[in-house]
């Protein structure tokens, strides 16, 4: 049994987090998981995370790495057919794609492929003027409660 969410409640009493609404909404509407490759993802440092996928059989000209805006894209195809007669076929050498959706500022900073295993290193990297800064408050010239009066001629009748 499946429950969908409502999230139109959430939309009408926050302001500025349509974006993660929005993820919320599209994970609850995925129906198939497909769990190949299997994947880690780790937080290395306070604004570094780590995912590494295992991806035996396949070359690094076989992979690719895709980053556009908030999505980080992982395929794989293979090369060539292998032709041999196999009794036994465990290791998997299908295509695949895999989806990372990133929060804003994470970017990708490396990737590796060793013994099987594609490691891939991201930063999230706040730029300078979205970063908490602190604002001087400005003293007032005229003592509080003061008030500015203004005079006029005073004309005899």
């Amino acid at each position: 049994m499946r429950t969908t969410f409502d999230f139109s409640p959430l939309f009408r009493s926050s302001i500025g987090f349509d974006r993660m609404l929005n993820a919320l909404e599209t994970a609850s509407r995925i129906d198939t998981v497909d769990n190949w490759p299997p994947y880690d993802i780790a937080k290395t440092a306070e604004d570094d995370y780590r995912i590494t996928m295992a991806v035996a059989g396949f070359a690094q000209d076989e992979l690719a790495i895709t980053q556009e805006q908030n999505m980080l894209m992982v395929s794989g195809q293979k090369a060539g057919e292998d032709k041999g007669e196999y009794l036994h076929r465990g290791i998997a050498g299908r295509a695949f794609q895999r989806r990372f959706e990133l929060a804003d500022h994470v970017k990708v900073v490396g990737a590796s492929l060793v013994n099987g295993l594609l490691t891939i290193d991201l930063k999230r990297e706040i730029p300078e003027e979205m970063k908490p800064r602190r604002i001087e408050i400005a003293a007032d010239k005229a003592p509080k409660g003061a008030t500015k009066k203004i005079e006029g001629e005073k004309q005899a009748a």
